[in-house]
């Protein structure tokens, strides 16, 4: 059974880029990553009060915006920091951190590798608060992350990256996934 034209262009742009960065063909297969095609429609789910535009699944925008609203009526405020991802733009994150002199493994356990990043899936939100705005293990002490603990399941929100996750990566407490499009 052949692969649909897509799937096969998305795995081609992998392969391409995981050659250029240098990073390990089977890393995917050691680390139990999901590799995760970008979705075949976006909506923008939010603009920064900066002006910066973030784009969502459509299913996944709502969930967000009921969230957020859910947040606000219990005083919490959150701010969408990153959301869509391309694999173009995740490989310019990695060659950014490459030229800053971090090895591909250092910026691997940060940086999930193009083609495998949930940011990809159009689901995936990174969350800060006016508290702490910049990502970082802090924000798991502000209350807008005690909420999301609390409150986010009932949205269909997951917290992607807990401490000692067996994908490789960092603790993650801003990063949070919609889960009812189907995925695992």
């Amino acid at each position: 059974m052949s692969q649909p034209a897509a799937h096969h262009d998305f795995d081609t742009r992998v392969s391409l880029i995981f050659q250029e960065l240098g990073i390990p063909e089977d890393l995917p297969a050691a680390r139990n990553l999901i590799p995760w095609p970008e979705p075949l429609t976006l909506i923008s789910a939010e603009i920064s009060d900066k002006g910066r535009a973030f784009q969502l699944t459509p299913k996944a925008t709502v969930a967000w915006q009921t969230l957020k609203t859910a947040a606000a009526a219990d005083s919490v405020g959150l701010l969408m920091v990153s959301a869509f991802r391309s694999v173009e733009y995740q490989a310019t994150i990695i060659r950014r951190k490459l030229e800053k002199g971090l090895s591909i493994e250092q910026i691997l356990t940060i940086n999930a590798p193009p083609g495998y990043s949930e940011h990809h899936s159009g689901c995936a939100i990174d969350i800060g608060s006016p508290d702490c705005p910049d990502l970082g293990e802090k924000f798991e002490n502000t209350d807008a992350y005690r909420w999301l603990s609390a409150n986010a399941e009932r949205f269909g929100l997951f917290l992607s990256f807990p401490r000692d996750n067996g994908y490789g990566y960092v603790y993650e407490p801003w990063h949070w996934r919609y889960h009812g499009d189907g995925h695992p």
